[in-house]
């Protein structure tokens, strides 16, 4: 019988690994899909009322209410399902759990504004074409919006350059990282002015020589630099990965939306780019630092991955490539996809809490959500999954 079980297994596992090398990535893509449908509503099923999906650990679903930074990750994760499969049973759950998030503009908020309502009201916005909503609803979505990016604009520093990031700590005027993923609320529905201001101060501020970035910068008053730190990393100097990938995604998006200054952006995120392609494990997934080896970070994984493919849009094809990362970007999302296409990664259905991937860490210095799924995990990787191209 033992030896029946573990020929089973082997035979699995054999043809698994049969069926990756001949599935095309547009097919993994389906089953990812597919999979993320049924998790979407199995985990529609587990969530109180008013309860937003944050990890889940120890077998119990953790929830937030809407103010906490990754609220509207979970309304986009529906609407990326409902836009890659047009069910309309997903896409009644994303408008549910989209409309709640309105309430963000009557209530204190911080830089991740952006986060919150790109992710789900703006992900609306982007289908509201393919749907049944009234012009008053349209106008109410572009309101929300609106009103959400001059929030966010209302924190900018203009003495400093930079929108202030947390309303929390000893520092003067904390800027980090994660910041930059914010800015498309501004660049789509806001002050274009206010986000390319904070970028450029972000660029000349917060990267290294090698590429990689700190993960906040403490300002004066003045816009002179009191500290740099790396908060959620290893230590001060190292590079955290989830930094990292917010660092390339933030700029690779700047370059896509910015008028004046592309290039510039365009050129910090592929030198950045070109860093993370060279130090990244075999399976593509980074640790959650990249000068550790304990615990892999699917988040930052997806999240590059992201970046990647946002990065290969925005490329000059006339242009030379003389280093070869045109070349590298597409394989290198590629091996990080399947990686968490896996099994190791991907969960099974109606597991995980309702959660796609396994292995994200949240804030390791600080004790919180280790090896653990994590919302925006699932978001960013649906996303990369739609970025692939069609052919």
């Amino acid at each position: 019988m033992r030896r029946l079980a573990l020929f089973l297994a082997i035979f699995s596992a054999f043809s698994f690994a049969h069926a990756q090398r001949h599935e095309s990535l547009l097919e993994l893509r389906d089953r990812v899909f597919e999979l993320a449908r049924v998790q979407a509503v199995y985990m529609d099923s587990l969530l109180p009322e008013g309860s937003y999906p944050r990890t889940f650990q120890g077998d119990t679903l953790v929830t937030s209410d809407i103010g906490w930074w990754c609220s509207g990750f979970y309304p986009g994760v529906l609407w990326t399902i409902y836009d890659h499969t047009k069910d309309k049973g997903i896409r009644e759950m994303a408008v549910r759990w989209t409309r709640p998030m309105k309430a963000l503009l009557e209530m204190p908020t911080d830089h991740d504004i952006g986060f919150q309502l790109m992710s789900s009201y703006g992900y609306w916005d982007c289908c509201v074409k393919k749907g049944p909503e009234s012009p008053e609803e349209i106008a109410e979505i572009e309101r929300v919006l609106q009103t959400g990016a001059q929030k966010l604009a209302d924190r900018f520093v203009p003495s400093a350059g930079v929108i202030r990031s947390w309303n929390f700590g000893d520092w003067n005027i904390p800027v980090i990282i994660d910041n930059m993923m914010n800015l498309e609320l501004l660049m789509e529905y806001g002050d274009e002015k206010v986000a390319e201001i904070h970028a450029l101060t972000t660029l000349k501020n917060h990267f290294r020589p090698d590429g990689t970035t700190w993960h906040l910068v403490d300002y004066a008053d003045d816009g002179s630099v009191l500290g740099k730190q790396t908060v959620q990393g290893f230590s001060d100097d190292s590079a955290w990965a989830r930094g990292q990938a917010w660092a390339l995604y933030g700029y690779a998006m700047m370059g896509f939306w910015s008028m004046s200054s592309d290039d510039l952006y365009i050129e910090t995120a592929r030198k950045l780019a070109r860093w993370i392609i060279d130090n990244l494990p075999e399976d593509g997934i980074p640790y959650w630092d990249f000068s550790q080896t304990d615990y892999k970070d699917a988040s930052a994984a997806a999240i590059i991955a992201a970046g990647l493919l946002r990065l290969w849009e925005v490329r000059d094809e006339d242009t030379v490539n003389p280093t070869g990362l045109d070349d590298l970007l597409l394989p290198t999302a590629e091996r990080i996809l399947r990686t968490l296409a896996s099994p190791e990664y991907l969960a099974e259905p109606r597991t995980n809490g309702g959660f796609l991937l396994k292995h994200g860490v949240g804030n390791l210095p600080s004790g919180s959500e280790i090896d653990v799924p994590l919302t925006y995990a699932d978001y960013y990787f649906l996303e990369a999954l739609m970025l692939l191209p069609n052919d």
